[in-house]
């Protein structure tokens, strides 16, 4: 079953899923496709190209496949996915992809807060939390795993590694690697996310071995090239120290300070 408030404008083009509620005044346009039992929420909006999974709840006045704010932008057909079991709580707006890479992506189990802005060319892997009003540049990767406390502002093409967490009112313009917690006036090293490491099952000796390999990073004496090395040589066979190698081999913006 389907259920359609009358005050809804619904295309018949578009392909809703089984069980997909569709509450007062939302709109969904022609090139829709939402999955099985999804929940569009008043006043919502979903516009063209938007591909939306199962199970996903978004509430009211969200806007979702819009276009992307990009002067570069010129009507391409590109699209925004939305993975299963995702939540995107009011006013959260989504913009699709630009020509550079067709897509805007947020993957499952993401709990996106009030008034979140995901722009163009972004990428969220799965399980991300993202508390209100942070507001992500263009091309950002969030991995997954991560969350980004409230009123947070991420310069486009930033990266922010697995199993971070982001302080609130914060601005990130660098790479924030994996693991780690990022917080002060000036975003910094602080830390690893203990806690959330040990809520994701690793075990008292995986967290000692990473923050021994952020010592050698941040609060020894070698330089960043020495320093994985140093980590290679010592720590070698563990999926954590290759997730933070290629993280620093890959970072185009350098990694946050402490």
């Amino acid at each position: 079953m389907i259920s359609i408030h009358p005050t809804a404008i619904v295309s018949p083009k578009a392909k809703l899923g089984d069980g997909v509620t569709v509450d007062a005044y939302a709109i969904i346009h022609d090139d829709v496709e939402i999955g099985d039992g999804c929940y569009i929420g008043p006043h919502a909006v979903i516009y063209d190209y938007a591909r939306i999974g199962n199970r996903v709840k978004i509430y009211h006045h969200s806007s979702i496949a819009h276009v992307c704010q990009d002067l570069k932008f010129n009507g391409e057909v590109t699209y925004a996915y939305i993975g299963d079991d995702s939540t995107l709580h009011e006013f959260v707006t989504v913009h699709r992809g630009t020509i550079a890479t067709g897509k805007t992506v947020i993957g499952k189990k993401a709990y996106l807060m009030a008034y979140t802005h995901i722009a163009h060319d972004c990428v969220l892997e799965d399980n991300i939390t993202i508390a209100n009003c942070t507001h992500l540049g263009g091309h950002v990767l969030i991995q997954r795993n991560a969350v980004i406390g409230g009123l947070v502002k991420i310069h486009q093409f930033c990266r922010v590694g697995k199993f971070c967490m982001v302080q609130g009112q914060r601005k990130v313009a660098k790479d924030v690697p994996p693991f780690v917690l990022a917080g002060n006036v000036d975003l910094s090293y602080v830390g690893l996310n203990s806690i959330g490491l040990r809520r994701n099952g690793f075990t008292a000796d995986q967290i000692a071995k990473i923050k021994n390999i952020y010592n050698y990073i941040y609060y020894s004496h070698l330089n960043v090239s020495q320093a994985k090395e140093k980590i290679i040589e010592e720590f070698k066979g563990e999926s954590f120290t290759q997730d933070i190698i290629d993280f620093l081999n890959t970072s185009q913006r350098g990694i946050i300070g402490k």
